[in-house]
């Protein structure tokens, strides 16, 4: 890989090359190579003239020089001098000499090694900091580099500024007697606080190759005394009778106490090797203030209030309630809650939409009734189950023509419960009969009166039955009951 920089300093083109690499320093800056060139020869100066090596036209490149450079170098296609394996005694000037007919020109070059740090360590570091007390932190270095690299000291990746009081930093740079390699190194001194008990510290370097390296990160455990507690509820905010409930003591010391006083409603506890002690199956009577303090001064204490919530709810009447039509039923629904509960009702697994009043029962209010109180994670069900009774009453008793006009079709209404059983005082056909709800039941026959007829219905069922009579006739002219 051959690598180089060019620029003009005070009007002397400069390169930089890398340590190590091959370096390639221009002739004349690079540009075209003038048509009539006889000989182009790389030298530099030293105690006697350094010749390096020389191109005659039409001819290979002539090595010339006898010493360190004799392996190192050869000439480019494009005139450019060649430096293999680079290092920091090359720092020097080259100059290309150019014949062209019979002018000679020189184009003298200045060049300068850059190399990054070969590794970046961040050693001695402290075993513990003290708080308020400036303590080497550790050392951080960077080796041989050129030029010296630059060390920054970060923490939680935010650089730290010397300030003389709380951090202090002292660099200092040594140069290889043998390879010239600079190595920097620098101390920090910090003063720590609470906050950096978690912090990462490192430290970085930067170079004019343009590399940053990055020390791994370090921590360091930093001591000082509880100033305070607090008392934490692990499980939540809230509770319900049959949970268990965590309650956490948190001091702020580091290293963090490990035994903690828990005063339980006034009973203390003494808890070792942990900072937390567990209510389980609570109740509702667990509900109250908690505290927890340090074993070695009950002087530093937190408390918490703890509310566990419960909910309690019963229906009267419930069961199966039997009632006949016309009478009431006083439904009360009591509740004991922690709070404000919500009640909600449905008849037959429909809701509706308020709690039912019962002042005047009739047979469409037979179901089964169910409220639901919920209050935030909790929620109770109470029901029963209404049955409207009463012997049956014929409501309607009428008669109409069929779509032929040829028969006649009687038509009982009635209402009662249990469900009424219907009969006739003739036979007809077309028997037809309407589904049971509400109390309520239809019922028709089809009949062909030849004679003036009076025709009765009957209703009737365990507890009572109801007979209407309509007459009948053959005329075209409906007689009227």
């Amino acid at each position: 890989t051959v690598v180089c920089s060019c620029f003009v300093l005070n009007s002397l083109e400069t390169v930089i090359g890398l340590y190590g690499e091959t370096l390639e320093v221009p002739c004349n800056n690079g540009k075209a190579k003038p048509e009539d060139l006889l000989i182009t020869k790389w030298k530099y100066v030293k105690a006697i003239r350094g010749d390096l090596l020389v191109r005659k036209k039409d001819q290979s490149a002539s090595v010339l020089a006898q010493d360190e450079y004799k392996d190192r170098v050869s000439m480019a296609e494009n005139s450019s001098l060649l430096l293999s394996a680079a290092k920091l005694s090359d720092q020097k000037t080259f100059t290309c000499m150019i014949v062209a007919g019979a002018d000679i020109t020189e184009y003298p070059v200045n060049v300068l090694i850059h190399k990054a740090p070969s590794g970046l360590e961040l050693s001695e570091k402290a075993k513990e900091l003290e708080i308020g007390k400036p303590t080497k932190l550790g050392e951080c270095v960077a080796k041989d580099a050129n030029p010296a690299a630059n060390i920054t000291w970060l923490k939680d990746n935010k650089p730290l500024i010397a300030d003389g009081k709380g951090i202090l930093i002292h660099t200092s740079v040594q140069e290889d007697p043998i390879t010239g390699l600079l190595t920097t190194s620098s101390v920090l001194e910090y003063s720590a606080g609470k906050e950096d008990a978690h912090a990462q510290f490192t430290c970085s370097s930067q170079d004019t190759v343009g590399q940053e390296q990055v020390s791994s990160p370090v921590t360091f455990t930093i001591t000082y005394r509880t100033e305070n507690i607090s008392l934490e509820v692990i499980s939540g905010g809230r509770f319900i009778e049959g949970d268990n409930v965590t309650l956490k003591c948190v001091a702020d010391g580091n290293p963090a106490p490990t035994s903690f006083n828990f005063n339980l409603k006034g009973d203390v506890v003494k808890v070792e090797n942990s900072d937390s002690y567990t209510l389980t199956d609570v109740t509702r009577y667990t509900t109250g203030e908690y505290k927890c303090s340090l074993v070695d001064d009950p002087t530093l204490e937190a408390s918490r209030h703890i509310t566990v919530d419960y909910l309690d709810i019963k229906l009267n009447p419930s069961g199966k309630i039997l009632k006949s039509a016309g009478d009431a039923v006083d439904l009360a629904l009591y509740f004991n809650a922690s709070g404000k509960p919500t009640v909600s009702w449905s008849k037959d697994n429909v809701k509706i939409d308020k709690e039912p009043k019962f002042t005047k029962l009739t047979y469409s209010d037979s179901g089964r009734y169910e409220c639901e109180v919920t209050m935030g994670p909790l929620s109770r069900k109470a029901s029963f189950e209404l049955v409207v009774e009463g012997a049956p009453v014929i409501r309607q008793l009428s008669k109409k023509r069929s779509e032929d006009g040829r028969h006649k079709i009687l038509i009982c209404e009635a209402e009662g419960s249990p469900k009424p059983t219907v009969s006739w005082s003739i036979n007809g056909t077309s028997l037809d009969e309407s589904p049971f709800i509400n109390g309520k039941i239809t019922h028709k026959i089809t009949v062909v009166p030849t004679v003036n007829l009076s025709v009765s219905c009957t209703v009737y069922n365990e507890l009572g039955q109801d007979t209407r009579v309509i007459q009948l006739s053959p005329s075209k002219y409906d007689v009227k009951v």
